[in-house]
């Protein structure tokens, strides 16, 4: 059967790169309660969205969980590596660069920031001028370059400690809830990936963790997304609430 060659998207390309990237991951499944957080949020009239909301909370549970903000490092010889605070990411789109293709944007220590900025930065990533996204911009710039030097630029992220955060992130979000799947098995370069479903009439969510089996154990994991739970459902419930009576 005669077919035809078809040339690899530059969207397409990054994605095949981050593949090339990645590390092993494993997965736990919670169906989270998040009764009172679902109410204060019924509250406002402009909400912040779920990888919001999710992006916080998980960064106030690693702040007591350091192995959720800890790297499995390969070279000059094995080790692990600690960062003194989470570094978000999450998978956005951007019709600009292809409307079928997720890109990772940059978030930070969403801890440290209201969830109004949080907000900001994820729409920002998805709608404003790339000039005020510089870490996207790079992105693409890297992936616009031929094959051996892509690679070495991602292995370098990868494998040097102090810059893999900045190019990984210690965890990202991502999520097909609005197509009405849902991820199961995925690869990423960072340690954690949290990918989660719609918000059932009940107020339940289902949430899977994916995590580098090498760095921690299914306790942890387990123990992470109950913590999850408890700050959504207190502190971010809590941030919606107050910002409801202003």
């Amino acid at each position: 059967m005669k077919g035809k060659f078809k040339a690899i998207s530059l969207a397409r390309r990054l994605v095949i790169d981050l593949m090339h990237v990645s590390v092993p991951l494993v997965v736990v499944k919670k169906t989270l309660n998040l009764d009172r957080l679902a109410q204060a949020r019924a509250q406002l009239a402009v909400r912040p969205g779920w990888t919001t909301i999710i992006a916080k909370a998980f960064c106030i549970v690693a702040r007591d969980e350091p192995w959720l903000r800890t790297f499995y490092m390969k070279y000059p010889w094995p080790h692990f590596y600690e960062l003194p605070r989470s570094v978000a990411m999450a998978a956005i789109v951007r019709d600009s660069f292809d409307s079928d293709v997720p890109l990772l944007l940059k978030i930070g220590s969403a801890d440290e920031m209201p969830l109004s900025t949080v907000e900001i930065i994820l729409q920002s990533g998805k709608s404003g001028p790339l000039s005020e996204v510089p870490a996207l911009g790079r992105i693409i710039r890297i992936t616009k370059l031929p094959m051996p030097l892509r690679r070495a630029f991602w292995t370098f992220g990868l494998h040097v400690a102090r810059q893999r955060a900045n190019n990984f992130g210690t965890f990202a979000i991502t999520s097909l809830a609005t197509t009405g799947s849902e991820t199961v098995v995925l690869n990423s370069p960072g340690p954690s990936m949290l990918t989660y479903g719609l918000v059932k009439p009940d107020n339940t969510m289902e949430i899977l963790l994916h995590w580098d089996h090498r760095i921690y154990d299914g306790v942890l994991a387990s123990r992470a997304l109950q913590k999850l739970e408890d700050v959504m459902n207190r502190a971010i419930a809590d941030e919606l609430l107050a910002g409801a009576k202003t």
